[in-house]
C-alpha cells in the first residue's frame, strides 16, 4: 500500500525553507525533507534560503544532498529571501539557477574563527588555571591565555583550507573560475542586485518568480503548479505568545554568538 502522502508527485513542485543559523537541527530537518522529495520523485525542488549561514559540515552535507538531489533528475531553484550568505550562499550555489530578491543580503564568502582571551580578566580577580596536556597544541584557543605564533599560523592554515573548499564549491556551482571567485570572496556582503552583475545570482524576483522558473525547468504549468511544502519546522506553543517574533530574534542572536565561540564557520556576522 502507497499511503497517499508517500504518493509520486511527478506533476508538483517540492519547496522546503531554510531559516536561522544554519546547525545541527537545520541539517537534520532539511536533509529529511530532500529524502522526501527523492522518495516522492518530484521533478522540482524550491528551496527558500533566508539564513547568515552557520557551522561548515552542516552546510556542507545540505549542499552535498542537494548535489546528489539533482543527479536524480530533480530540477533545484534556490530563492533568496531577506538575507543568504556565508553558508547560505554556499548551501545555495548547489542549486541549478538562483534567484534573488533585489536587495537581500548576500555574500560574506568566507570564514571566520573566534576565540576569547580572558586572561587579563582572570588575573584581574584572582583565578587561575592549570593545565595539563598531551601535545603542545591540545588547548588551543584556551580563555586563560593568548595565542601563540605557532598556534595563530596553525589556525590560519586551517582557516584557508576552509576558505578554499568554499571558493571551490562557489566557482564550480556558479561556473566561475576561482580567480574570480576570489575577487569578491573576502567576507564583504552585496545586495542581490550586485550579486546578479558577479554571477553569484542568475536572476532578479520574489519567490514566486523562483517557483515559475522551477516549473518552467520541470516542464510544468507555471500557472497552475503549486509548491508543496515539507520539513516544516515545528510550531513551539511559546510561539503563539506575545512577543514571541522579538524572542525569537533575541534566541538566533544568542545561538550566533554561542555559535561563534572556538568554531570554524561560515557565517555573516554583522
Amino acid at each position: 500500500m502507497v499511503w497517499p502522502w508517500r504518493r509520486k508527485s511527478r506533476k508538483r513542485i517540492a519547496r522546503v525553507v531554510m531559516e536561522g543559523p544554519i546547525n545541527g537541527a537545520t541539517r537534520q530537518r532539511v536533509l529529511k525533507a530532500l529524502r522526501e522529495v527523492e522518495e516522492r520523485e518530484f521533478p522540482a525542488l524550491l528551496l527558500r534560503i533566508d539564513s547568515p549561514g552557520g557551522t561548515v559540515g552542516d552546510s556542507q552535507e545540505i549542499h552535498a544532498a542537494l548535489l546528489r538531489l539533482r543527479t536524480k533528475g530533480c530540477h533545484v531553484v534556490a530563492s533568496f529571501g531577506n538575507i543568504s550568505a556565508s553558508g547560505g550562499v554556499y548551501i545555495g550555489v548547489a542549486a541549478e539557477k538562483i534567484v534573488s530578491n533585489p536587495g537581500t543580503i548576500t555574500g560574506s564568502i568566507g570564514v571566520i574563527l573566534r576565540g576569547n582571551d580572558l586572561s587579563k580578566l582572570f588575573e584581574r580577580i584572582g583565578i587561575r588555571f592549570d593545565t595539563v596536556k598531551s601535545g603542545l597544541f591540545k588547548d588551543i584557543l584556551s580563555p586563560d591565555r593568548p595565542l601563540s605564533d605557532a598556534e595563530r599560523s596553525l589556525l590560519q592554515e586551517l582557516i584557508d583550507s576552509s576558505y578554499e573548499q568554499f571558493v571551490s564549491a562557489v566557482a564550480e556551482g556558479r561556473d566561475l573560475s576561482k580567480d574570480t571567485v576570489r575577487s569578491f570572496a573576502d567576507g564583504r556582503v552585496f545586495t542581490g542586485e550586485q550579486a546578479v552583475a558577479l554571477g553569484l545570482v542568475d536572476e532578479l524576483g520574489d519567490e514566486d518568480d523562483a517557483r515559475r522558473l522551477a516549473a518552467r525547468l520541470a516542464d510544468l504549468d507555471e500557472d497552475e503548479v503549486k509548491p508543496v511544502t515539507l520539513g516544516k519546522s515545528r510550531r513551539k506553543l511559546s510561539g503563539l505568545l506575545p512577543g514571541s517574533s522579538l524572542l525569537k530574534q533575541v534566541q538566533d542572536r544568542v545561538s550566533l554568538e554561542l555559535m561563534g565561540s572556538g568554531q570554524i564557520l561560515w557565517l555573516h556576522r554583522p
